[in-house]
């Protein structure tokens, strides 16, 4: 287990050094959770559907929010019977 320390600034913020950033591949405007567990905080990466659906992953997207379109049809369908 590697140990970093970080100086919190002005409104909380730190800065996650590169090393950490490259290892768990965190970019610039990505989102990371912060997890509380018995005094101690964890920086985790969280996966997204892009992750998840890797080189096709911008077309699992799209096909995923295609469903969710085709289903909130179906609902209001289904409220207006």
């Amino acid at each position: 287990m590697e140990r970093y320390r970080v100086k919190v600034y002005k409104k909380g913020i730190i800065v996650i050094p590169k090393e950490i950033r490259e290892t768990i591949g965190i970019k610039e405007g990505d989102i990371v959770e912060l997890i509380v567990n018995e005094g101690k905080v964890s920086i985790e990466k969280p996966e997204t559907l892009l992750d998840l659906f890797g080189v096709d992953g911008n077309r699992a997207v799209e096909v995923a929010k295609a469903i969710v379109e085709e289903r909130r049809k179906e609902v209001e369908r289904e409220v207006r019977h």
